[in-house]
Order: structure tokens, then C-alpha cells, then sequence
């Protein structure tokens, strides 16, 4: 007879900095170790180069990691003009250099804001976590395998680069919807000035209202309240009997918005996340038992 799984017994949301030269899954690892709970994962994968923002859900907040990881993303990198790399990163094997000249800021910006901004679609890199027929790129691309990949729509809010004092070296500063690739923006912008780029020094500034400000090292994070996770949601105060039928997934008349809605006991723990069903009615998403 399989072994029953122990219930989780610690439960919230930590907001961890993640340093350079581990993976996110070393992160949950690490979080697991620290808190003794097995039911923990993270809301969006971190390259193991890259450093930041990392939301990680512990016990029954990982039911609602669904909530973070479909938020807007920030981040802070180099864009190293005149190398290109298999990874599109500084992590990569050089595959083409190229003398472009000085790159200027004002042209680059043009070239950003005609071509980089807004909804786009990017093709992801080999290098990244997705599966195509099953297969992960990034294992495919291990074995030596390259395969088509077809372009995924993301919207870029903002794309502002800044000079460093290195030649040819751009800080850029984006903000962007879940799925964005900043290595595949780095790299476009290269083609598009005439020659080619990687990305370098990337770091995560915030997943949604989760920021660096609040972020710490995975030793020394505070594990915060469940109801953290939607933060990001509108808020709705369950009065009355509402509590019980959210309790039994009850289908309620919808709210103002567009939702979803997190719903709160009037203790302040989070009871459901709800979502639009049609014009009058909403029905749960997520339900939290007490």
C-alpha cells in the first residue's frame, strides 16, 4: 500500500533574492529544508545566472501560485553589443562576433521603441524551459538538438536603456507580462541595430507587488501570511452565510470588476479566490480550507 502524504502543517509565502549560480528548484529545495514541508514550489522560473525576485509558496499557498505567476515581471540587465552566444546569455559559448561601432543610446532607444515595445511576439530560446512535443527545449539543446519554435505573444509596458561605462554596454530596465524572454529581447535589439547582442547580469526587480525591497536571501526570508499570494487580486469581505457556501464551492452572484476576487472571513484569512462565471454570476477558482 502507497504511503499517505503527510499534510502539510506550515503554510505561507516567501519573497526570496535569489543569488547567482543556483537554480530555482535548489531555491525550493532550500525552503524545504528550512521549513521541514515537503508542498512547496516557486511562482517563475529564475535562469540559474540570474538573480531576484522569486516568490516561493509554502504548504496550501501553493494552490494559489497560479496568482503570482501570471503577473506583470521587472528586471535590470547589460545588453553586451557585438557577441552573440548559443544562450543568448553570458553563460553561452560565443557563436558570432561583430564590429558595430559605438552604439548610442538614442538609437537604440528608437529602434526599441518602433520594434520592442507593446504586444509583440518572440520566439523562445533553445535554452529556455518549455516543451515542444513533450521535450524540454532546454534538454533537447543539450543533446545538440535545435527544433522550431513558434513565436509566443507578450507584451512589453516598458523597455528604457541606459549607458554603462563600458563601450557598447546598455542597462536596460523592462517591464513585461509572465513569459517574457529579456535574453530573445537583448538579442533582437543586436539584430536590429546591424549586428548582434547577449544579455548579461540579469535581475529580477519584481513579480507583480512582490519586490526586491522585500525580497532576502533564502537563509533569512520571512515567510509571510497565506493571503499575501493574491495581493494583487480585489478584495472581497465575506458577510453573513457567505462563508459557508464559499466552503462548498457554492456558485455566488458576481461582483464589480472584471475579477478574479479574493474572498476573506471576517477573521481576515483567505476562504476562495473566485472568477466570473458570466454577466451575474461567479463560481471558485481556488477554495482555502480554515
Amino acid at each position: 500500500m502507497a504511503r499517505r502524504k503527510k499534510p502539510a502543517t506550515t503554510h505561507g509565502i516567501a519573497v526570496v533574492d535569489k543569488p547567482t549560480g543556483v537554480t530555482s528548484h535548489d531555491v525550493v529545495a532550500m525552503l524545504r529544508k528550512r521549513f521541514d514541508e515537503r508542498q512547496v514550489g516557486h511562482g517563475g522560473t529564475l535562469d540559474p545566472s540570474a538573480t531576484g525576485v522569486l516568490v516561493v509558496a509554502v504548504g496550501k499557498a501553493t494552490k494559489l501560485l497560479r496568482f503570482v505567476e501570471k503577473t506583470h515581471k521587472a528586471y535590470i540587465g547589460e545588453i553586451v553589443f557585438g557577441v552573440e552566444t548559443d544562450s543568448l546569455d553570458a553563460d553561452g559559448e560565443v557563436t558570432v562576433t561583430h564590429e558595430m561601432g559605438d552604439i548610442s543610446v538614442a538609437d537604440a532607444q528608437a529602434l526599441v521603441n518602433e520594434h520592442l515595445l507593446g504586444d509583440i511576439e518572440q520566439i523562445p530560446p533553445m535554452v529556455s524551459a518549455i516543451k515542444i512535443d513533450g521535450k524540454r527545449l532546454h534538454e533537447l539543446a543539450r543533446a545538440g538538438v535545435e527544433v522550431e519554435r513558434p513565436p509566443r505573444p507578450v507584451t512589453i509596458h516598458s523597455f528604457t536603456l541606459m549607458p554603462t561605462e563600458e563601450p557598447n554596454v546598455l542597462l536596460a530596465a523592462v517591464e513585461c507580462t509572465s513569459g517574457t524572454y529579456i535574453r530573445t529581447l537583448a538579442a533582437d535589439l543586436g539584430h536590429l541595430l546591424g549586428g548582434g547582442a547577449h544579455l548579461r547580469k540579469l535581475r529580477r526587480t519584481a513579480v507583480g507587488r512582490f519586490t526586491i525591497g522585500e525580497a532576502a536571501a533564502p537563509d533569512d526570508c520571512a515567510l509571510l501570511p497565506v493571503e499575501e499570494a493574491v495581493r494583487t487580486l480585489d478584495r472581497i469581505d465575506l458577510v453573513g452565510g457567505q462563508g459557508d457556501l464559499v466552503a462548498n464551492g457554492r456558485v455566488l452572484p458576481a461582483w464589480e470588476g472584471d475579477g478574479p476576487w479574493a474572498l476573506f472571513r471576517p477573521d481576515g484569512t483567505l476562504a476562495a479566490v473566485y472568477e466570473r462565471v458570466d454577466d451575474e454570476t461567479a463560481k471558485p477558482m481556488v477554495v482555502v480550507p480554515a
